[in-house]
């Protein structure tokens, strides 16, 4: 059995930055569930997962624009040492805040300046190149498997 479109795929994963340090690993815990081809997962994970087989494992590389997309200029924002609790003064610290459009929104302390922080609204992987070590450990064919087949035009007649 191959992974295709339509079908719930099971897969465990690691997921690691080009410099080798792992950032997540569903390893020894529940594997990540997924409809494939329903654009549930980044584009480049599910492009590398088509066609594997059940039980099958591989290294997937994962470039930037397939994953968290590029770092953009305009995801950075200043705002007043005043502004951001003491406790959250740290780069890497993650902050929930409320845009001027009404959306909750969740930047991280980017750099610390004497008078402002600079806060990063970009994903905090926007900009790597990731690499997943995946296996397939269950494949069931899903409920939507048929109206895929038709959608791509690989249904057959009976």
């Amino acid at each position: 059995m191959l992974v295709s479109r339509g079908d719930v795929v099971s897969v465990e994963y690691t997921i690691r930055l080009e410099d080798e340090r792992v950032i997540e690993s569903t390893v020894g815990e529940d594997p990540l569930v997924y409809t494939h081809g329903q654009d549930e997962i980044l584009r480049g994970l599910e492009a590398g997962l088509d066609g594997m087989a059940l039980g099958a494992a591989k290294s997937v590389t994962v470039a930037p624009a397939d994953a968290y997309g590029d770092v953009h200029p305009e995801g950075f924002f200043e705002v007043r040492r005043d502004r951001v609790p003491a406790e959250a003064q740290r780069v890497g610290a993650k902050l929930e805040t409320t845009a001027p459009d009404g959306r909750v929104v969740f930047p991280y302390v980017a750099e610390i300046r004497p008078e402002v922080i600079v806060l990063d609204l970009n994903h905090p992987l926007a900009g790597k190149t990731l690499v997943f070590d995946v296996k397939v450990v269950d494949i069931r064919r899903g409920e939507n498997r048929l109206e895929a087949e038709l959608a791509s035009g690989r249904a057959v007649e009976r």
